[in-house]
């Protein structure tokens, strides 16, 4: 008995996604979730895809460059323009991320746009923007990558959604970012209800208040008022997000499946 526990916290200590292939979508801003999820798998040992709408060969040397010069090491990037809204793009883009690693085991989609405004106000545009990038995109590439995973017959999928998909709205996001947010939420578990037998896994991460750039539109006071109301006083930090990310991608969480784990700061206990 002693022996397999030696034998399962050495496993622990070792990198968590050695030579695992990791579609990251979202990641062209440093300040981002996607990116912070980068960065980190990096560290552990995996190879990447980075998915973005604005990706471009600037962009892509810059994200290669930065991971490489913060983790202190070469790692195997390569950077694709995907716009999630388009099924064909999805299909596309998990096609030549095959054809360059010959497989892929994870997905993280960070892949996501937020606007704050009362229902009155929604026009039907923003409203079919917000549903388009957040709820239709998470499907499409979902979707792309599970024809691999079925294949293979093993997978990972880690979906970000929102506090406001959980509690209905608040914060930044207005009536149709929480309701695009709540898809992602049983897309998620739909998805991990019907693969689960082919080995494959999929939960989603609920986050509130990080530290990126969609915090930008609140003034200090408004900050200050939401930050009084998170038990830890503080907003998240992006890597903090990514720890999240790692453990459900990992083997660390190998018997979850259709989990929602929540990164708030106690914002929301339920």
């Amino acid at each position: 008995m002693e022996n397999t526990v030696s034998e399962e916290n050495t496993k622990y200590q070792l990198l968590q996604l050695e030579n695992k292939v990791c579609v990251i979508t979202g990641a062209a801003s440093l300040r981002s979730i996607g990116y912070g999820t980068a960065e980190l798998f990096a560290v552990h040992g995996a190879k990447l895809v980075i998915l973005d709408l604005v990706m471009n060969d600037q962009i892509a040397s810059q994200l290669t460059s930065h991971i490489e010069t913060q983790i202190g090491k070469k790692t195997e990037i390569i950077c694709i323009q995907c716009d999630i809204r388009n099924a064909s793009d999805c299909d596309h883009a998990i096609e030549k991320s095959v054809a360059y690693f010959g497989t892929i085991d994870c997905l993280v989609n960070c892949a996501g746009i937020v606007k704050s405004e009362g229902m009155l106000s929604i026009n039907e545009q923003d409203y079919d923007l917000i549903m388009d990038v957040n709820l239709k995109g998470t499907f499409n590439i979902c979707k792309s990558i599970l024809k691999v995973f079925a294949e293979k017959q093993a997978g990972v999928i880690v979906n970000l959604a929102s506090l406001a998909g959980q509690r209905g709205g608040g914060l930044v996001g207005g009536s149709h970012y929480a309701a695009s947010k709540g898809g992602v939420i049983s897309l998620t578990r739909s998805i991990a209800r019907e693969f689960a037998p082919m080995n494959i896994r999929a939960n989603v991460i609920c986050p509130a208040m990080i530290e990126t750039s969609m915090l930008d539109g609140l003034t200090d006071e408004q900050l200050d008022n939401v930050v009084a109301g998170i038990p830890l006083r503080r907003v998240g930090k992006t890597s903090e997000l990514a720890g999240a990310c790692l453990f459900l991608a990992s083997d660390l969480s190998g018997f979850v499946t259709g989990a929602t784990l929540d990164v708030n700061g106690g914002i929301h206990i339920h």
